[in-house]
């Protein structure tokens, strides 16, 4: 299956409305919300354990990986209709390469990180990267992959030029969140309290950045200027400035905090993997509300209409 022009599904009417998507690993569904009114306005039905999403690189389409349920559902993120939906191995964790000439799906449950091409789906490589690969990013310019490998507390490194593995290296222990930040690698060690600082080059761990117990996932602000990280066990959101990776902020955000995307007011919308909410955070008054979804909400996508 292609990633061209999938249509709007039978019945599906264009929103003018911002819509959130959740995704609830623990009950099979997405929670779809206006983010004006902030009410749900439905869940739809996915197969056993969708944990992660995101839209296509032209926009239109969003992407929901089901796992457990070894596929990707297709939905039009102006309505929340399901589009269509194809067979993929275990997609847990999943990101389109810079170039947009690659899609990586990272196997969490069968220990193998896959390599296709975007544009028609198939397969170009599958790499066998023991155990538990998780999260993942790239280098700006496309020629490399690197996955969390959270079993082994490893980071994998990967060329996209040759499809093989460049260097493995230990980072700490059960590696989550990855991100490529002023020329380095940033990796949330969710069995510790820290971020590691990692050489891209070769892996070695330059820095480690104290945040908080169970350091999960790393996010950049909407102007790049400031990166959030959650923190699962102490339960709390901390900022760092880009530039100097110095904290500059911190809010408690019950549950679990786990994924983030930003509304066009640059509000923080936070899953809450324990608690069955969204928290939303206004970092600027620090006043932080909730949204009640389903059980376990996981990854999070927020489509901001076209002004």
């Amino acid at each position: 299956m292609a990633f061209g022009p999938l249509g709007v599904a039978a019945g599906g009417v264009a929103q003018a409305a911002d819509l959130a998507f959740v995704a609830n690993s623990g009950e099979a569904t997405v929670s779809v919300i206006d983010m004006a009114t902030r009410k749900e306005l439905k869940r739809v039905p996915m197969l056993r354990e969708p944990d992660h999403l995101g839209p296509t690189p032209d926009g239109k389409t969003l992407v929901v990986a089901d796992d457990a349920g070894n596929k990707m559902f297709f939905l039009d993120p102006k309505t929340g209709e399901v589009l269509n939906s194809t067979p993929v191995a275990d997609p847990y964790q999943f990101q389109f390469s810079p170039d947009q000439k690659f899609l990586v799906v990272n196997g969490l449950a069968r220990d193998q990180i896959d390599i296709y091409d975007a544009a028609t789906l198939k397969l170009l490589k599958r790499v066998p990267a023991t155990s538990l690969p998780s999260h993942l990013t790239f280098s700006p310019d496309s020629s490399m992959e690197y996955s969390t490998l959270q079993g082994s507390n490893k980071v994998i490194a990967i060329s996209l030029k040759t499809l093989e593995p460049v260097w493995t290296v230990d980072v700490g222990a059960l590696p989550a969140g990855i991100l490529w930040v002023n020329g380095k690698l940033l990796v949330g060690v969710m069995g510790e309290d820290y971020v590691a600082v990692m050489n891209p080059a070769d892996g070695q761990v330059e820095q480690r950045i104290h945040t908080a117990k169970g350091a999960h996932n790393i996010f950049y602000s909407p102007d790049r200027s400031r990166l959030y990280v959650t923190n699962r066990v102490a339960g709390e959101v901390v900022a760092l400035e880009t530039a100097s990776l110095k904290e500059v902020g911190r809010w408690h955000i019950p549950s679990g905090p786990d994924d983030i995307s930003f509304d066009r007011d640059g509000k923080l919308w936070i899953t809450e993997r324990w608690g069955h909410k969204v928290a939303i955070l206004d970092a600027a008054t620090n006043q932080v509300d909730e949204i009640q979804v389903g059980r376990s909400p996981h990854g999070i996508y927020l489509h901001v209409q076209a002004d």
